[in-house]
């Protein structure tokens, strides 16, 4: 008889009581072999490899969101998910202060600027990067968002898992 943890909205400040330390389960450090699809309440795919080759991930190493960990702990091979994750446990919440208006003159002038475009920032002392999707745009300015595409929206995680190592 296999695991099935039907759709839900997902309490992680109560998660199932599960052995994690048995073998064959899922837990930090194993590796999972899974198909799973993420979709927008509304229904639709962000991602989805169902009925495609499984994908192998090693829990733990931050390939797959906190939130999702936590559901798989402990399910074994046969195991089927289908659970919501509201935003706070997805890619959080929308946040205005991750707006930002940044003066014209800061991007390339050869850049095609649109609705929509996705830009880059680097910085370069620090090696670090930022993606951000403009927003709007006039003579002067850039209005760039850098809030998380998927923020501030609930997403269905389904999953089966194949195989734990």
């Amino acid at each position: 008889m296999s695991d099935r943890i039907t759709l839900r909205q997902l309490d992680i400040a109560a998660p199932q009581a599960v052995a994690h330390d048995s073998p064959g389960v899922v837990a930090v450090g194993r590796r999972a072999s899974l198909n799973f699809a993420l979709s927008l309440a509304t229904g639709e795919d962000v991602e989805n490899n169902l009925g495609a080759a499984p994908l192998s991930c090693v829990i733990g190493d931050g390939s797959l969101l906190p939130s999702v960990e936590a559901v798989l702990m402990g399910l074994g091979a046969g195991a089927t998910v289908d659970v919501m994750l509201p935003p706070e446990h997805a890619f959080g919440h929308r946040n205005d202060d991750n707006v930002q208006k940044i003066p014209l003159y800061r991007f390339p002038p050869d850049l095609a600027l649109s609705q929509g475009l996705m830009v880059d920032f680097t910085d370069q002392r620090v090696g670090y990067s930022q993606a951000g999707v403009v927003r709007d745009f006039d003579k002067h300015y850039v209005t760039v968002d850098f809030n998380h595409p998927l923020a501030g929206r609930s997403l269905r995680f389904r999953a089966v898992i194949h195989a734990v190592e």
